[in-house]
């Protein structure tokens, strides 16, 4: 594994943690259960009960060693105990406010595991959040989408 650390919030690891908890002590005893009654039925080449649990069981072993991998390399990141300069840095809130449809739109920048655009987090390595990352309150910032370029003013860099 690389040396190179992850930046991960406050929020996303713990969101890790909850999930490498429950694949230990939920999912892992159900499929050794899962395993141990399917052996009682037999004939393990045809029983298919057996074959399903033992997927499942390598399906919870990989995830458990993917997440403790993450959890590994994070830097984990508390925005909240960071200065307050009005600059946007990882794990700040922004609210933006597009200059030609003056729509507004808030995004937490946060790491690429813990991106998901319906809860308005971004990824850190998303064209948007690196157009964002170091500009400041009243900046104006142009940032390239699929459909052209869109012209953004930061309106609030938060650190919630």
């Amino acid at each position: 594994m690389s040396n190179n650390r992850v930046p991960m919030t406050k929020q996303g690891e713990q969101a890790l943690r909850d999930e490498l908890y429950r694949l230990k002590s939920e999912d892992r005893p159900r499929v050794i259960q899962a395993i141990s009654e399917a052996r009682e039925h037999g004939d393990l080449k045809e029983n298919a009960e057996y074959h399903a649990a033992r997927e499942q069981q390598s399906f919870v072993e990989g995830r458990i060693q993917e997440l403790e991998g993450k959890l590994g390399a994070a830097q984990v990141i508390d925005v909240t105990t960071i200065e307050k300069t009005g600059k946007v840095i990882f794990g700040t809130t922004v609210r933006l406010i597009n200059m030609d449809t003056e729509e507004e739109v808030t995004y937490q920048i946060v790491g690429d595991d813990e991106a998901d655009i319906k809860e308005g987090r971004i990824s850190i390595s998303s064209p948007i959040a690196r157009a964002l990352i170091g500009k400041e309150e009243g900046e104006e910032v142009s940032v390239q989408v699929p459909s052209g370029t869109v012209e953004y003013e930061i309106d609030e860099v938060m650190h919630i």
